[in-house]
C-alpha cells in the first residue's frame, strides 16, 4: 500500500512529518509512505529542506493520500499545473485526508462537496468562502475522505488511515508508541474517541467471530 503525503514549499513540518512517523509504525511488506512533492526538494515554513520521495503523479495512483498544510496553500490552490495534477485524486478508489490548510485544497478540488470539514483557525474563513461548513472539532470523516484541524491532530489523521486499512488494533498500537510516557492510555483513548465514530461499522457476524 502506497500512502503519499502531499508536501509543498512552505509546508508545516508538524503535519507532514508527524504523519510520516506515525504511519511508518506499520511494518509489513508493501507498506510504503512517501513525501510527494512537485519538485525534487521542498522547504518548510521554518526553513527545513526535505527531499521528495514520490511525485504528485505517483500520488494520484496511490491507495491513500494525505494533504498537509503550509503557508503557501492559497498560492498552490491557484496554480493550474499543481491543481491539474491533483484533479486525478479520486475518493472512490483512494483514502484521502487533509489537515489544516490542506482542507482548502480538497475544497477547491471538489472532494468535499456538501460534507463539513475540519481545518485550522487561520484557514477557516478561506474554506468557508469555498462553500464548505467548518466544524469546531479536531477530526471528521465521511466515507473515504477525512479532515483534521490543528497541527497536533496529525496523529488522528494517520490513525484513521491505519484503522481503515489495517484495523483498529494496528492504529491503537501506532498511537501507543508515539504517545507520551505516563499518558499513553489516556492519549490513545482520546484519539480513538475522535476517530472511531467515523470508521465503518464491523459487521455483526465478524464481531461475533472475533
Amino acid at each position: 500500500m502506497h500512502i503519499a503525503i502531499l508536501t509543498f514549499d512552505g509546508f508545516n513540518e508538524l503535519d507532514s512529518l508527524i504523519a510520516l512517523g506515525v504511519l511508518n509504525r506499520i511494518k509489513r511488506p508493501g507498506w510504503r509512505v512517501t513525501l510527494a512533492a512537485p519538485s525534487a526538494t521542498v522547504t518548510s515554513m521554518n526553513g527545513v529542506t526535505v527531499h521528495a520521495s514520490s511525485t504528485l503523479e505517483a500520488a494520484a495512483e496511490a491507495e491513500a493520500v494525505l494533504v498537509g498544510s503550509g503557508i503557501r496553500t492559497r498560492e498552490i490552490a491557484a496554480d493550474p499545473a499543481i491543481m491539474g495534477a491533483l484533479r486525478r485524486l479520486d475518493a472512490k478508489r483512494q483514502l484521502i485526508g487533509a489537515q489544516c490548510s490542506g482542507t482548502l485544497l480538497l475544497a477547491k478540488l471538489g472532494l468535499l462537496g456538501a460534507v463539513p470539514a475540519c481545518t485550522d483557525l487561520t484557514t477557516k474563513p478561506w474554506v468557508q468562502e469555498a462553500g464548505v461548513e467548518v466544524l469546531n472539532q479536531p477530526f471528521f470523516a465521511k466515507g473515504n475522505v477525512a479532515t483534521a484541524g490543528g497541527c497536533l491532530s496529525a496523529p488522528y489523521l494517520a490513525a484513521w488511515l491505519i484503522a481503515r486499512s489495517e484495523g483498529i488494533e494496528a492504529a491503537t498500537s501506532a498511537l501507543h508508541y508515539v504517545a507520551p510516557v505516563g499518558e499513553k492510555e489516556d492519549y490513545v483513548a482520546r484519539a480513538l474517541r475522535n476517530i472511531e465514530p467515523y470508521l465503518p461499522l464491523v459487521p455483526a457476524a465478524t464481531a461475533d467471530a472475533a
